[in-house]
């Protein structure tokens, strides 16, 4: 959900302005809840990361070619760290069936943001899938 294939101008911008938010914003202490032994630590890990991969113009689109599994992308439409030309990389560059999910009114997190259409759109995957798989198995 919501991978990261290359690293988008829009990402840093992003990332500058939660920075700012862990700084005087008060995200440092709704983030404590979730990384209460070292929330400094782990933000500023995450967010150095990324600063580091995008100066260093990090990109891993040529990987998804070898992906050889029908692959289910799921993103938000108003994602802050991704745009859908996240989405359109797997499409062009996937070597197996790629379906693509798009979520109005959500942003990066699809499963926490939007749980039940989240999981019903996993459940109708898998299910069709196992119904392909038992087909086969059946005509053998």
């Amino acid at each position: 959900m919501a991978p990261h294939f290359f690293v988008e101008p829009e990402n840093l911008e992003t990332i500058a302005a939660v920075e700012k938010a862990f700084e005087v914003d008060g995200l440092r202490d709704r983030l404590r809840r979730h990384h209460d032994d070292n929330v400094d630590c782990a933000f500023w890990g995450w967010s150095k990361a990324w600063k580091k991969m995008g100066n260093a113009g990090w990109d891993v689109r040529d990987a998804i070619a070898y992906i050889r599994v029908p692959v289910l992308y799921i993103q938000g439409e108003d994602d802050a760290y991704g745009s859908t030309a996240q989405a359109e990389a797997v499409v062009d560059e996937c070597y197996s069936p790629v379906d693509v999910e798009l979520l109005p009114n959500c942003q990066h997190s699809p499963h926490l943001e939007q749980p039940e259409k989240t999981l019903s759109l996993v459940t109708d995957y898998v299910t069709r899938f196992n119904r392909i798989e038992n087909a086969t198995i059946s005509a053998a």
